[in-house]
Formats: C-alpha cells, sequence, structure tokens
C-alpha cells in the first residue's frame, strides 16, 4: 500500500507543482532571485528534494489521513502544516543567511508550499481511498 500512495501522491505534487513552475513562478523567481539563480536548474538535487519531500508527506499526512478516517477538512489542513513547516524551514533560512533575499519571495513560496501541499494531500488520500484496497 505505501508504495502506491507514494507514487499517487508523488504524481499528484508533480502535477499540480508543474503548473506553478511553468506559469507564474518563473519570472516571478527571476524578478526576485534572478541573481542567485543558475542558468539551468539541478535536476538531480530537485529529484532529491521531490523524493525526499513526498516521503515526508506520505509518511506524516498521507498515510496517517487514510488510516485514520480523516475528513477531508482534516486532511487539507494536515498538508497545509506540512507544507507550511517544510517551505517556512527553506525560506526563513535563506531570509536569515542571504543578502538581500527579499521577503515577498519568503511569503509568496511559504504560501505556495502551504496551498501544494494541503491540494496534494486532498488529492492523493481521496486517489489513495479509491485505488487502493
Amino acid at each position: 500500500m505505501k508504495i502506491k500512495l507514494y507514487l499517487i501522491t508523488l504524481i499528484t505534487f508533480l502535477a499540480i507543482d508543474s503548473l506553478w513552475l511553468g506559469g507564474i513562478a518563473p519570472s516571478f523567481y527571476r524578478s526576485q532571485i534572478g541573481h542567485l539563480m543558475a542558468d539551468e536548474p539541478n535536476f538531480v538535487a530537485a529529484a532529491f528534494f521531490y523524493l525526499i519531500f513526498i516521503f515526508g508527506m506520505v509518511y506524516f499526512v498521507v498515510e496517517p489521513c487514510m488510516r485514520g478516517g480523516r475528513s477531508p477538512k482534516q486532511t487539507a489542513l494536515r498538508g497545509a502544516i506540512f507544507g507550511f513547516v517544510t517551505y517556512a524551514t527553506y525560506d526563513l533560512t535563506n531570509h536569515a543567511t542571504l543578502v538581500n533575499w527579499p521577503m515577498l519571495m519568503t511569503v509568496v513560496d511559504m504560501t505556495w508550499g502551504t496551498v501544494l501541499s494541503s491540494l496534494v494531500a486532498l488529492v492523493s488520500v481521496w486517489a489513495g481511498r479509491r485505488l487502493i484496497k
């Protein structure tokens, strides 16, 4: 069950995050932190982020919500909390340690992480309940 749930969550996360990364995010990131960005992303590092993040989301949110019969509201809240905490770790560390890290970048990225994780938790639990018996 956990491998199927992991794959459902990974596919859901990639699908939703690709809307952000392929839409608004590129021009926003360039305007905010373009001076820090590489010409091309490090895809190996990005892959490790996704694999580790999804492990955490499944372990701390998706699987417990499925096992515990949580309501959609509880699932969305748990996903939002996970996203807020994880994205805050990245953004607030950058804000604290990098020169001229924009506060707007911190707020927008933390907001996106919160919304993204909430949606991913909802969709993953919904799909998991229907696809995993």
